[in-house]
Protein backbone atom coordinates (compact mmCIF):
# COMPACT_ATOMS: atom_id res chain seq x y z
CA UNK A 1 0.00 0.00 0.00
CA UNK A 2 1.27 3.60 -1.22
CA UNK A 3 1.63 5.98 1.36
CA UNK A 4 -1.28 8.01 -0.27
CA UNK A 5 -3.53 5.19 -0.10
CA UNK A 6 -4.10 5.49 3.64
CA UNK A 7 -6.82 6.97 5.12
CA UNK A 8 -6.56 11.22 6.12
CA UNK A 9 -6.65 10.09 9.89
CA UNK A 10 -4.20 7.50 9.64
CA UNK A 11 -1.93 9.47 7.50
CA UNK A 12 -2.31 12.16 9.96
CA UNK A 13 -0.78 10.16 12.86
CA UNK A 14 1.94 8.78 11.05
CA UNK A 15 2.75 12.56 10.13
CA UNK A 16 2.87 13.66 13.63
CA UNK A 17 6.01 11.67 14.12
CA UNK A 18 8.30 13.77 11.34
CA UNK A 19 9.93 16.90 12.15
CA UNK A 20 10.13 19.88 9.77
CA UNK A 21 12.82 18.71 7.84
CA UNK A 22 10.99 15.68 7.11
CA UNK A 23 7.68 16.98 6.08
CA UNK A 24 9.18 19.74 4.04
CA UNK A 25 10.68 17.18 1.85
CA UNK A 26 7.51 14.80 1.93
CA UNK A 27 5.34 17.43 0.49
CA UNK A 28 7.61 17.29 -2.69
CA UNK A 29 6.76 13.97 -3.26
CA UNK A 30 3.68 14.63 -5.51
CA UNK A 31 1.24 17.37 -5.67
CA UNK A 32 -1.36 14.84 -3.67
CA UNK A 33 1.09 14.77 -0.46
CA UNK A 34 1.97 18.66 -0.88
CA UNK A 35 -1.80 19.40 -0.34
CA UNK A 36 -2.26 17.12 2.56
CA UNK A 37 1.09 18.09 4.51
CA UNK A 38 0.57 21.78 3.94
CA UNK A 39 -3.13 21.78 6.34
CA UNK A 40 -2.24 23.47 9.09
CA UNK A 41 -2.96 20.51 11.59
CA UNK A 42 -0.34 18.37 10.52
CA UNK A 43 1.90 21.18 11.40
CA UNK A 44 0.22 22.00 14.98
CA UNK A 45 1.78 19.35 17.23
CA UNK A 46 4.85 20.66 15.69
CA UNK A 47 4.12 24.89 16.07
CA UNK A 48 3.37 24.17 19.58
CA UNK A 49 7.08 23.06 20.69
CA UNK A 50 8.48 25.68 18.48
CA UNK A 51 9.46 29.44 19.36
CA UNK A 52 6.62 32.56 18.54
CA UNK A 53 4.67 30.72 15.76
CA UNK A 54 1.34 32.01 17.34
CA UNK A 55 0.30 28.73 19.34
CA UNK A 56 -0.34 29.80 22.44
CA UNK A 57 0.29 27.43 25.80
CA UNK A 58 -3.57 26.44 26.13
CA UNK A 59 -3.58 26.02 22.10
CA UNK A 60 -5.09 29.42 20.65
CA UNK A 61 -4.00 30.80 17.40
CA UNK A 62 -2.99 34.38 17.34
CA UNK A 63 -1.61 34.51 13.46
CA UNK A 64 -4.94 32.06 12.23
CA UNK A 65 -4.11 33.80 8.76
CA UNK A 66 -0.44 33.13 8.70
CA UNK A 67 -0.05 29.24 7.44
CA UNK A 68 1.18 26.91 9.95
CA UNK A 69 4.20 25.78 8.04
CA UNK A 70 5.36 28.89 7.15
CA UNK A 71 5.60 30.00 10.64
CA UNK A 72 7.52 26.67 12.02
CA UNK A 73 10.01 28.12 9.31
CA UNK A 74 10.12 31.23 10.85
CA UNK A 75 10.28 29.94 14.40
CA UNK A 76 13.52 28.04 13.00
CA UNK A 77 15.12 31.19 12.44
CA UNK A 78 13.89 33.04 15.97
CA UNK A 79 15.90 29.81 17.54
CA UNK A 80 18.78 30.48 15.35
CA UNK A 81 18.75 33.85 15.40
CA UNK A 82 19.15 34.40 11.82
CA UNK A 83 17.49 37.85 11.04
CA UNK A 84 17.79 41.18 9.24
CA UNK A 85 18.39 44.43 11.14
CA UNK A 86 16.96 47.70 10.10
CA UNK A 87 16.43 51.49 11.45
CA UNK A 88 12.87 52.06 10.28
CA UNK A 89 12.61 55.18 12.47
CA UNK A 90 15.56 57.97 14.26
CA UNK A 91 15.08 60.93 15.93
CA UNK A 92 18.02 63.58 17.57
CA UNK A 93 16.61 63.92 20.68
CA UNK A 94 16.83 60.98 23.33
CA UNK A 95 13.39 59.84 24.56
CA UNK A 96 11.85 57.21 26.63
CA UNK A 97 9.96 55.59 23.91
CA UNK A 98 7.00 53.38 24.22
CA UNK A 99 5.60 50.80 21.85
CA UNK A 100 2.29 48.83 21.32
CA UNK A 101 1.37 47.15 17.79
CA UNK A 102 -2.21 46.45 16.54
CA UNK A 103 -2.29 44.14 13.49
CA UNK A 104 -0.71 46.15 11.13
CA UNK A 105 0.06 50.13 12.65
CA UNK A 106 2.65 50.17 15.03
CA UNK A 107 2.23 52.81 17.43
CA UNK A 108 4.78 54.82 19.49
CA UNK A 109 5.78 56.92 21.94
CA UNK A 110 7.85 60.36 20.61
CA UNK A 111 7.40 63.09 23.90
CA UNK A 112 4.33 64.51 24.38
CA UNK A 113 2.55 62.77 21.00
CA UNK A 114 2.17 59.02 19.76
CA UNK A 115 1.95 58.33 16.12
CA UNK A 116 0.58 55.26 14.44
CA UNK A 117 2.35 53.62 11.37
CA UNK A 118 1.47 51.53 8.88
CA UNK A 119 3.26 48.35 8.56
CA UNK A 120 3.00 47.39 4.15
CA UNK A 121 1.82 44.15 3.81
CA UNK A 122 4.18 42.31 2.20
CA UNK A 123 7.86 43.97 3.28
CA UNK A 124 6.53 45.09 6.90
CA UNK A 125 8.47 47.94 6.35
CA UNK A 126 6.87 51.13 8.62
CA UNK A 127 5.57 53.93 6.24
CA UNK A 128 7.32 57.15 5.76
CA UNK A 129 4.60 59.26 7.66
CA UNK A 130 1.68 58.63 10.07
CA UNK A 131 -1.40 57.70 9.93
CA UNK A 132 -2.55 58.49 13.13
CA UNK A 133 -1.18 60.87 15.77
CA UNK A 134 -2.57 61.47 19.28
CA UNK A 135 -1.06 64.25 21.54
CA UNK A 136 -2.75 66.38 24.61
CA UNK A 137 0.02 65.68 27.21
CA UNK A 138 1.79 68.59 28.55
CA UNK A 139 4.93 66.71 29.20
CA UNK A 140 6.44 63.50 27.71
CA UNK A 141 3.99 60.15 27.37
CA UNK A 142 5.20 57.73 30.03
CA UNK A 143 3.08 54.89 28.61
CA UNK A 144 -0.43 54.28 26.67
CA UNK A 145 -2.18 51.23 26.17
CA UNK A 146 -4.65 50.18 22.83
CA UNK A 147 -8.33 48.65 23.08
CA UNK A 148 -10.85 48.52 20.40
CA UNK A 149 -12.12 52.09 21.11
CA UNK A 150 -9.67 53.85 22.62
CA UNK A 151 -6.11 55.11 23.04
CA UNK A 152 -5.03 55.77 26.80
CA UNK A 153 -1.95 57.15 27.20
CA UNK A 154 -0.29 58.28 30.98
CA UNK A 155 1.94 61.52 31.31
CA UNK A 156 4.84 63.05 33.11
CA UNK A 157 2.38 66.15 33.53
CA UNK A 158 0.14 63.74 36.15
CA UNK A 159 -2.86 63.24 33.59
CA UNK A 160 -4.17 59.94 32.05
CA UNK A 161 -5.84 60.58 28.34
CA UNK A 162 -8.16 58.55 26.69
CA UNK A 163 -8.39 59.34 23.03
CA UNK A 164 -11.09 57.69 20.87
CA UNK A 165 -9.47 56.28 18.18
CA UNK A 166 -12.01 57.91 15.82
CA UNK A 167 -10.43 61.02 16.76
CA UNK A 168 -10.75 63.42 19.46
CA UNK A 169 -9.74 63.30 23.38
CA UNK A 170 -12.76 61.80 25.14
CA UNK A 171 -11.65 62.14 28.49
CA UNK A 172 -9.07 63.70 30.72
CA UNK A 173 -8.12 62.35 34.17
CA UNK A 174 -6.46 63.93 36.89
CA UNK A 175 -5.43 62.86 40.14
CA UNK A 176 -1.98 62.46 39.96
CA UNK A 177 0.39 64.85 41.60
CA UNK A 178 3.54 63.48 39.72
CA UNK A 179 4.29 61.61 36.57
CA UNK A 180 2.38 58.63 35.94
CA UNK A 181 4.91 55.92 35.44
CA UNK A 182 2.68 53.23 34.34
CA UNK A 183 -0.80 52.08 32.94
CA UNK A 184 -2.91 49.34 32.06
CA UNK A 185 -6.40 49.11 30.89
CA UNK A 186 -9.03 46.35 30.03
CA UNK A 187 -12.89 46.20 29.41
CA UNK A 188 -12.83 49.91 31.08
CA UNK A 189 -11.15 49.39 33.99
CA UNK A 190 -7.65 51.66 34.11
CA UNK A 191 -5.04 50.94 36.99
CA UNK A 192 -2.34 53.85 37.21
CA UNK A 193 0.80 54.20 39.21
CA UNK A 194 2.78 56.85 39.85
CA UNK A 195 5.94 58.36 41.15
CA UNK A 196 3.41 59.90 43.89
CA UNK A 197 3.40 56.66 45.50
CA UNK A 198 -0.07 56.13 44.43
CA UNK A 199 -1.45 53.48 42.84
CA UNK A 200 -5.39 54.30 41.24
CA UNK A 201 -8.53 52.91 40.06
CA UNK A 202 -10.40 54.20 37.22
CA UNK A 203 -12.75 53.72 34.84
CA UNK A 204 -13.84 55.28 31.35
CA UNK A 205 -17.02 56.22 32.70
CA UNK A 206 -15.78 58.74 35.60
CA UNK A 207 -13.72 61.54 35.75
CA UNK A 208 -12.34 60.74 39.18
CA UNK A 209 -10.41 57.88 40.83
CA UNK A 210 -12.76 54.67 42.06
CA UNK A 211 -9.85 54.11 44.25
CA UNK A 212 -6.73 55.55 45.57
CA UNK A 213 -4.23 53.14 47.24
CA UNK A 214 -1.43 54.41 49.27
CA UNK A 215 1.91 52.87 48.15
CA UNK A 216 4.65 54.14 50.08
CA UNK A 217 7.16 54.14 47.71
CA UNK A 218 7.38 54.82 43.65
CA UNK A 219 4.86 52.75 41.47
CA UNK A 220 6.57 51.40 38.23
CA UNK A 221 4.64 48.75 36.56
CA UNK A 222 1.20 47.40 36.69
CA UNK A 223 -0.78 44.94 35.13
CA UNK A 224 -4.57 43.97 35.22
CA UNK A 225 -5.44 39.95 35.73
CA UNK A 226 -7.36 38.65 32.53
CA UNK A 227 -9.80 37.75 34.56
CA UNK A 228 -10.15 41.20 35.87
CA UNK A 229 -10.60 40.79 39.19
CA UNK A 230 -7.13 41.42 40.43
CA UNK A 231 -4.13 44.15 39.52
CA UNK A 232 -0.27 43.42 40.45
CA UNK A 233 1.73 46.48 41.22
CA UNK A 234 5.69 46.79 41.27
CA UNK A 235 7.45 49.48 42.70
CA UNK A 236 10.97 50.73 43.12
CA UNK A 237 11.46 48.65 46.67
CA UNK A 238 13.50 51.74 48.37
CA UNK A 239 11.42 51.17 51.54
CA UNK A 240 10.32 48.73 53.53
CA UNK A 241 7.47 47.21 51.20
CA UNK A 242 7.50 44.01 49.54
CA UNK A 243 7.79 45.14 45.58
CA UNK A 244 5.63 42.94 44.22
CA UNK A 245 2.07 43.31 45.37
CA UNK A 246 -1.60 41.75 44.22
CA UNK A 247 -4.38 43.58 45.01
CA UNK A 248 -8.38 42.84 44.79
CA UNK A 249 -9.84 45.57 42.20
CA UNK A 250 -13.01 45.77 43.90
CA UNK A 251 -11.76 45.88 47.94
CA UNK A 252 -8.37 47.96 46.70
CA UNK A 253 -6.89 45.26 49.28
CA UNK A 254 -3.84 43.86 49.06
CA UNK A 255 -4.30 40.29 48.33
CA UNK A 256 -0.43 38.88 48.68
CA UNK A 257 2.45 39.19 47.87
CA UNK A 258 5.04 37.70 45.63
CA UNK A 259 8.40 36.60 46.79
CA UNK A 260 10.26 37.44 50.16
CA UNK A 261 14.50 38.10 48.81
CA UNK A 262 14.22 41.26 47.08
CA UNK A 263 17.08 43.16 47.98
CA UNK A 264 16.75 46.63 48.78
CA UNK A 265 16.63 48.75 45.17
CA UNK A 266 15.26 46.12 43.14
CA UNK A 267 12.45 47.59 41.81
CA UNK A 268 10.42 45.88 38.81
CA UNK A 269 9.67 47.57 35.92
CA UNK A 270 7.80 45.02 33.97
CA UNK A 271 4.79 43.00 34.81
CA UNK A 272 3.25 40.59 31.82
CA UNK A 273 0.00 37.85 32.49
CA UNK A 274 0.53 34.93 30.27
CA UNK A 275 -2.71 33.59 31.99
CA UNK A 276 -4.71 34.21 34.71
CA UNK A 277 -2.56 32.43 36.84
CA UNK A 278 1.00 33.37 35.25
CA UNK A 279 2.78 36.28 35.10
CA UNK A 280 6.05 37.45 34.41
CA UNK A 281 8.55 40.26 36.13
CA UNK A 282 11.79 41.85 35.60
CA UNK A 283 13.93 44.56 36.70
CA UNK A 284 16.60 46.15 38.21
CA UNK A 285 17.77 42.93 39.92
CA UNK A 286 18.63 41.50 36.18
CA UNK A 287 15.93 38.32 36.70
CA UNK A 288 13.03 37.54 34.77
CA UNK A 289 10.72 35.28 36.95
CA UNK A 290 7.81 33.55 36.17
CA UNK A 291 5.47 33.24 39.26
CA UNK A 292 2.28 30.89 39.28
CA UNK A 293 -0.57 32.11 41.35
CA UNK A 294 -1.55 28.88 42.13
CA UNK A 295 1.47 28.23 43.95
CA UNK A 296 3.44 29.27 47.15
CA UNK A 297 3.47 33.07 46.62
CA UNK A 298 6.78 33.00 48.34
CA UNK A 299 9.11 32.00 45.11
CA UNK A 300 8.71 32.23 41.68
CA UNK A 301 8.34 28.71 39.86
CA UNK A 302 11.54 29.54 37.42
CA UNK A 303 14.08 32.21 37.03
CA UNK A 304 16.21 33.46 34.30
CA UNK A 305 19.17 35.59 34.89
CA UNK A 306 20.63 38.58 32.50
CA UNK A 307 24.48 37.37 32.19
CA UNK A 308 25.94 40.88 32.36
CA UNK A 309 23.90 41.80 35.54
CA UNK A 310 22.13 44.44 33.70
CA UNK A 311 18.63 46.08 34.75
CA UNK A 312 16.08 44.46 32.92
CA UNK A 313 13.71 47.22 32.31
CA UNK A 314 11.09 44.97 29.34
CA UNK A 315 9.82 41.92 28.76
CA UNK A 316 7.44 40.21 25.96
CA UNK A 317 6.35 36.67 25.24
CA UNK A 318 4.93 34.63 22.70
CA UNK A 319 2.56 32.95 25.02
CA UNK A 320 4.32 29.49 24.73
CA UNK A 321 8.18 28.77 25.25
CA UNK A 322 10.07 32.35 24.15
CA UNK A 323 10.67 35.57 26.34
CA UNK A 324 12.01 38.67 25.04
CA UNK A 325 13.91 41.00 26.97
CA UNK A 326 15.37 44.17 27.21
CA UNK A 327 18.31 45.36 28.71
CA UNK A 328 19.72 48.83 30.18
CA UNK A 329 23.04 48.66 28.62
CA UNK A 330 24.13 48.35 24.92
CA UNK A 331 20.21 47.75 23.08
CA UNK A 332 21.28 44.00 24.13
CA UNK A 333 17.50 42.23 23.36
CA UNK A 334 17.89 38.54 24.75
CA UNK A 335 15.50 35.60 23.77
CA UNK A 336 15.36 32.92 26.22
CA UNK A 337 13.46 29.75 25.90
CA UNK A 338 11.88 28.78 28.63
CA UNK A 339 12.78 24.85 28.70
CA UNK A 340 16.57 26.35 28.85
CA UNK A 341 18.04 28.48 32.04
CA UNK A 342 20.57 29.79 29.67
CA UNK A 343 19.95 32.73 27.23
CA UNK A 344 19.09 31.18 23.60
CA UNK A 345 20.09 34.25 21.61
CA UNK A 346 21.54 37.82 22.22
CA UNK A 347 21.44 40.87 20.01
CA UNK A 348 23.11 44.30 20.71
CA UNK A 349 21.34 46.63 18.74
CA UNK A 350 23.12 50.24 19.89
CA UNK A 351 26.51 50.49 18.23
CA UNK A 352 26.66 54.20 18.99
CA UNK A 353 29.64 55.14 21.83
CA UNK A 354 26.93 56.04 24.20
CA UNK A 355 24.94 53.46 25.44
CA UNK A 356 20.39 53.17 25.17
CA UNK A 357 18.43 50.74 27.60
CA UNK A 358 15.88 48.88 25.17
CA UNK A 359 12.67 50.62 26.79
CA UNK A 360 9.60 48.56 25.09
CA UNK A 361 9.67 45.44 22.71
CA UNK A 362 6.77 44.24 20.59
CA UNK A 363 6.72 40.72 18.88
CA UNK A 364 4.74 39.62 15.76
CA UNK A 365 5.21 36.37 13.90
CA UNK A 366 7.95 37.54 11.72
CA UNK A 367 9.54 41.17 13.49
CA UNK A 368 10.79 41.83 16.92
CA UNK A 369 10.52 45.61 17.19
CA UNK A 370 12.50 47.56 19.96
CA UNK A 371 12.90 50.96 20.95
CA UNK A 372 15.60 52.80 22.16
CA UNK A 373 16.76 56.23 23.37
CA UNK A 374 16.82 57.90 19.52
CA UNK A 375 15.78 54.91 17.46
CA UNK A 376 13.37 52.05 16.67
CA UNK A 377 14.95 49.02 15.34
CA UNK A 378 13.14 45.88 13.69
CA UNK A 379 14.54 42.44 13.48
CA UNK A 380 13.05 40.42 10.51
CA UNK A 381 13.41 36.71 11.13
CA UNK A 382 11.70 35.58 7.73
CA UNK A 383 15.14 34.88 5.93
CA UNK A 384 15.34 31.69 3.36
CA UNK A 385 17.59 29.07 5.10
CA UNK A 386 16.51 26.31 4.37
CA UNK A 387 15.26 24.99 1.10
CA UNK A 388 12.04 23.16 2.80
Amino acid sequence: MLLTQLPEDVLYQVLLYLGAKDLGRLSQVSKSLHGFVNRDAVWKKLAKECLNTGITRNGTDIYPDIPLKERVRIAQNWFNGVCKSSLPLKWKTKLLPWLQLDMDVLYISQAAHIRGYHLDRDSKKLRRSPSEIYSGHQGDVCRFVLSDSHLISAGSDGNILVHSRRGGVSLRLSGHSQEVNCLDSKDGLIISGSRDRTARVWTLSSYSPRATIAMFDRVWSVAISPTLSSFVTGTACCENFFPLRIWDVERSACLCHLGSDFRRGAGVLDILFESPFQLLTCGYDTFVRLWDLRLSPQRCVMEWEEPHDSTLYCIQTDGNNMIASGSSLYGVVRLWDKRQTKCLQVFQLSRDAASSPVYCLRLSSSHLYAALASALHSLDFRQNTTSS
